[in-house]
């Protein structure tokens, strides 16, 4: 049963048209502001057929083409340079072993003397015999040391020179995305959820761990946080105003779902408190949509137009650790909202950024997409496509995009995206018209001359200054710090 009151049909219809009214927004992703029908067809436009520029008001987005990079790393516009901060079994961290494979989400926080530390999560599942270079097995930072995940932390000079790597946590399982908090930490969300006994572990997994990036010592005998349950994690985000926190499930048969997590009464967030609360401690709860004629949604793919516009209702978990049955597996077809691998997540404008990574015909009822980007507004309970990519027919021609993955919003407006699909894999901009556009490409080969192949973009986040774009390519794991003449979109 929704343990909030539900949004009525009328409340629904009167959000629907304020969304579309135009809302000015500064400093925020832009294109997250609906700017009516009109607005909407347009970014559909550009989005639904991959066009990466054109002109128009406001000139043609992005930095330029994109040049071949002779080193074969990463290809850029013209004035942009890339430095390579750690690569897996190459640089190595202060204990002397080498940088663990599988980079991805990532975040940045401003660390001392003008220093940026980035957490970088490493998503290795499984044990750590199967993996040549797993996450060190640091003293004191150790939960499962069956597993062969965890976190680095990698302090970046202010000229942008790699300083120092250390393990930041280690012994959990396929750390994939996770979530900044307001008070300066990292929330990293295993990917896996494994039980004690299973593929080798010792521990139940599922879980999200907190990392302090400055505080080496608050990182000590890690606790994971089970009030906010066990299932396949991706992303999680904080609301600052309201003390909740959304959470992603990439999952299938059937599809993950976004949980909202509300605090117990008089509950106060901060550094390393929510490790402290109890397994049980406030309430897990599921998203159910409906449309603007109440109509119950139940699946995400079933939106086509950028500017669709659902109502938000939330459903209690009936058994957030899972003890007997996976969570999105204890809801019968009509009580929540379903998607195919809800992914990245990031908090602005007072409200979560939410991906939806793609949409096949085999695997969601509604019509096939590369990927979507919702807004969800707290205030209004609403959930608006603001960005569809239509499907990608020749992923290894061109700058063209699918399979959003991380994202991030930028300090200069719109958000940028780290591609995880077919083929090429692109960082990509897009503006507040919903214009698409390639800031960067992969081009390590990781396949063959006749089968290329191109590991995923992760991490992508902004340095506190807005000068560095940090991301990741997973495979064969590189750490990369993007500088450039970054200009307003």
């Amino acid at each position: 049963m929704p343990t909030s009151s539900p949004v009525s049909r009328g409340d629904l219809t009167r959000r629907s048209v304020v969304a579309g009214a135009g809302i000015a927004l500064t400093g925020s992703a832009g294109f997250l502001a609906a700017r009516g029908a009109s607005g909407a067809e347009e970014r559909g436009r550009y989005a639904e057929h991959g066009e990466h520029g054109g002109e128009g008001r406001g000139g043609a987005p992005g930095h330029g083409p994109l040049l071949p990079d002779p080193d074969g790393v990463l290809a850029l516009p013209a004035g942009f340079t890339y430095r390579v901060l750690t690569r897996s079994g190459v640089t190595r961290l202060e204990s002397g072993e080498y940088t663990p494979a599988k980079h991805d989400g990532t975040a940045a926080f401003d660390g001392p003397r003008g220093t940026t530390l980035l957490v970088n999560n490493h998503e290795l599942k499984g044990p750590r015999s199967d993996w040549e270079h797993p996450v060190p097995l640091a003293e004191g930072l150790v939960y499962d040391p069956a597993a062969a995940g965890g976190c680095t932390v990698v302090e970046v000079s202010r000229e942008g020179e790699k300083l120092a790597e250390r393990v930041g946590i280690a012994g959990t399982s396929t750390n994939c995305a996770g979530g900044v908090t307001p008070w300066g930490t990292w929330l990293t969300c295993e990917e896996n959820s494994d039980r004690a006994g299973e593929n080798g572990m010792t521990r139940d997994h599922g879980y999200v761990f907190e990392v302090d990036p400055l505080d080496h010592r608050a990182n000590r005998d890690p606790r994971p946080i089970k009030a906010l349950g066990r299932f396949d994690h991706e992303a999680v985000v904080v609301d600052p105003r309201r003390g909740h926190l959304y959470l992603t499930e990439d999952d299938s048969e059937p599809n993950g779902l976004l949980f909202r997590w509300t605090p117990p009464r008089g509950f106060r967030h901060g550094r390393g408190r929510l490790r402290s609360l109890a397994d049980d401690a406030g309430t897990l709860q599921a998203f159910r949509c409906f449309d603007s004629g109440g109509r119950f949604v139940d699946d995400l793919s079933r939106a086509v137009k950028p500017g669709t516009v659902y109502g938000v209702d939330w459903v209690d978990v009936p058994d957030r650790d899972a003890r007997e049955v996976p969570v999105r597996r204890q809801f019968t077809g009509s009580e929540v909202t379903r998607a195919r691998k809800l992914e990245g997540m990031w908090w602005a404008d007072g409200g979560a950024y939410v991906v939806a990574s793609y949409a096949r015909e085999e695997d969601s009822p509604g019509r096939p997409h590369d990927g979507q980007v919702w807004f969800y507004d707290p205030r209004r309970r609403t959930l608006t496509l603001r960005l569809r990519f239509g499907r990608n027919r020749d992923p290894l021609a061109g700058d063209g995009a699918d399979g959003p993955d991380n994202i991030t919003v930028s300090p200069y407006g719109g958000v940028i995206i780290a591609e995880d699909g077919d083929g090429l894999q692109h960082l990509m901009g897009a503006d507040d018209r919903g214009r698409t556009y390639p800031i960067a490409r992969n081009e390590v080969n990781i396949g063959t001359g006749e089968e290329p192949e191109y590991g995923e973009f992760a991490g992508v986040c902004f340095s506190g200054d807005g000068r560095t774009l940090f991301a990741s390519i997973q495979e064969p794991g590189i750490l990369l710090a993007i500088t450039g003449p970054w200009r307003r979109h």
